[in-house]
C-alpha cells in the first residue's frame, strides 16, 4: 500500500516524506464524516497515516453554506491553530484570502496536472490559495425510458424542456401516475438558487449578474425574461413545494420515479443508479439547456484544499494537501463516489469512463462552466449572493415581478459595492 501512495506523490517529496515518520504530527482538516463520502475520506486518510506516521483528524462542517461561512469566519478570525487544512468552495476563498498561505511555489511541480480553470478559481490577487481537490457542476437528468416511450429527445432549450416536461407529465398522470411532475430543481432561498439564477440568466443572454470587472449587469430584459420563465414552471411542471427544495429534496422526488427531468449536481448520478434505486438504468444526463443561439451555462464548482497561516505544521499540511489532490486519490473518488476530478487526463481514463459514463459530458463544464461572481465581489460575495438568491426567490414566489426585483437587486448590489468591492 505504501508503494502505491509513493507513486501518488512527487518522488522527491515522498523520499523526505517517509523519512520523517519519527517526527510525526497530528493534523486537522475540515471535511465530511458521514455517509459514503465520510467513509471514503477516512480510508484516504488512513493510507496517508500509514505512509507518514502522521495522524489526521477530520473536523466536520455543517451542511448549509451560510453555516459553513459563519464557522470559517469564527475559526479564522480567532486565528486558531487547531485547524491545519481547510476544504473550501472557491467562492468563499476571496473573503478569507488573508488567512491562507500562497501555495504557488510549493506546488509548482504538480500545477500542470490540473485544469487551468480550477487553478484560476482558487487564485486570488496572484496567489494560489488552494490546490483543487474536486470539481462539480449540474446536469440535466432525464428519464430516458419515459422520453423513449413518448417519442421525445432530450431538450436543448429551456422552452423545449418545459414543453416536453408538460406533455409527458400530463400523459403519465392520465395513465395513472398522479404524482408525476415534469421538472424538479433546487428552489430554496440559498446558494443553490444563486447558481441556478446564473445558469438561467447567462444561458439566456442576460450576462453574469456581476461581470468580471465588477460591473453590475443584472438589471436587463433578458435576465428578467429568464426569471419570469422559471416562475412559470412553479405549479405547472414543477411542484409548488420546489420553493423549499434543496439537493436531497429534489433527488427524493426524482429517485422515487415521479419526475421526468431534474437539475442537480453530479453526486446524484451514482445514487440514482444504485442497486436499491427504483430508477436504476432508466436515466441519463445531458448538459443544461440554453436559449437558441446561446451556450449552456452550468454553474462551475471547484473545491480546494487550503493551508492555514496559523498552522504549526505547514510542511506536513502541504504534503496532506498534495496527497489528497493527487491523481490517484481523485481517480479513486471518481470511481467510488462519481466525484468530478480536476485533472483533465482522468476524463479520458477508461476505468473512470466505464464506471461513470457521464464524466465525458462533464469535461466541458470544468473547462468552460459559468463562474459565480466571487472574484469580482471579493470579500462581499456571501452578502452579494444572499441578495441575489433573495431577489430570485421573491420572483419565483410571486413577490413582485422579475423586473421589479432585479431593479431593486441592482440598487442593493450598488450599495454593497460602494467605492469598490
Amino acid at each position: 500500500m505504501i508503494k502505491q501512495i509513493a507513486t501518488t506523490l512527487c518522488v522527491s517529496a515522498a523520499m523526505a516524506f517517509f523519512a520523517n515518520v519519527a517526527g510525526a504530527v497530528e493534523l486537522r482538516i475540515t471535511g465530511t464524516t458521514s455517509g459514503k463520502f465520510g467513509d471514503a475520506l477516512k480510508q484516504e486518510l488512513a493510507e496517508f497515516e500509514e505512509a507518514t506516521g502522521n495522524t489526521v483528524t477530520v473536523i466536520p462542517l455543517p451542511w448549509d453554506d451560510n453555516a459553513k461561512v459563519s464557522q470559517f469566519r469564527l475559526w479564522l478570525s480567532s486565528r486558531t491553530k487547531d485547524i491545519d487544512v481547510y476544504s473550501m468552495e472557491y467562492v468563499w476563498v476571496p473573503a478569507f484570502a488573508d488567512h491562507f498561505i500562497d501555495l504557488t511555489d510549493v506546488t509548482k511541480d504538480v500545477l500542470g496536472n490540473y485544469f487551468p480553470a480550477t487553478i484560476k478559481a482558487l487564485t486570488f490577487e496572484g496567489k494560489l490559495l488552494g490546490l483543487p481537490r474536486s470539481a462539480d457542476g449540474p446536469l440535466l437528468f432525464y428519464r430516458k425510458d419515459l422520453l423513449e416511450k413518448h417519442g421525445k429527445t432530450p431538450p436543448k432549450t429551456w422552452d423545449e424542456l418545459a414543453a416536453t416536461a408538460k406533455e409527458i407529465q400530463e400523459k403519465e398522470r392520465a395513465a395513472g401516475n398522479l404524482d408525476m411532475w415534469g421538472f424538479v430543481f433546487q428552489g430554496k432561498s440559498n446558494e443553490n438558487l444563486t447558481c441556478e439564477a446564473l445558469e438561467w440568466i447567462k444561458s439566456s443572454g442576460g450576462g453574469n449578474i456581476v461581470e468580471p470587472d465588477g460591473t453590475i449587469s443584472i438589471n436587463n430584459e433578458n435576465a428578467a425574461a429568464a426569471l419570469e420563465r422559471a416562475k412559470g414552471w412553479i405549479g405547472t411542471i414543477s411542484p409548488p413545494g420546489v420553493l423549499s427544495y434543496e439537493e436531497e429534496d429534489a433527488r427524493g422526488l426524482w429517485q422515487s420515479g415521479n419526475a421526468v427531468f431534474m437539475r442537480n449536481w453530479t453526486y446524484v448520478y451514482g445514487l440514482s443508479n444504485a442497486d436499491d434505486s427504483p430508477i436504476k438504468g432508466k436515466l441519463d444526463v445531458v448538459p443544461l439547456p440554453a436559449d437558441s443561439g446561446e451556450m449552456s451555462a452550468p454553474a462551475f464548482g471547484a473545491r480546494g484544499l487550503l493551508v492555514s497561516k496559523y498552522s504549526e505544521h505547514q510542511k506536513e499540511a502541504i504534503e496532506l494537501v498534495k496527497f489528497l489532490a493527487s491523481k490517484q486519490q481523485q481517480k479513486d473518488q471518481a470511481l467510488q463516489l462519481a466525484v468530478m476530478p480536476t485533472i483533465p487526463s482522468l476524463y479520458d481514463d477508461t476505468d473512470v469512463i466505464s464506471a461513470q459514463p457521464f464524466m465525458s459530458t462533464m469535461k466541458t463544464v470544468v473547462e468552460s462552466g459559468a463562474l459565480r461572481p466571487s472574484g469580482a465581489t471579493r470579500g462581499n460575495y456571501n452578502e452579494a449572493s444572499n441578495l441575489i438568491w433573495t431577489a430570485v426567490y421573491n420572483t419565483l414566489a410571486g413577490k413582485g415581478t422579475a423586473s421589479e426585483n432585479l431593479e431593486q437587486l441592482e440598487a442593493q448590489l450598488t450599495d454593497l459595492k460602494g467605492d469598490g468591492w
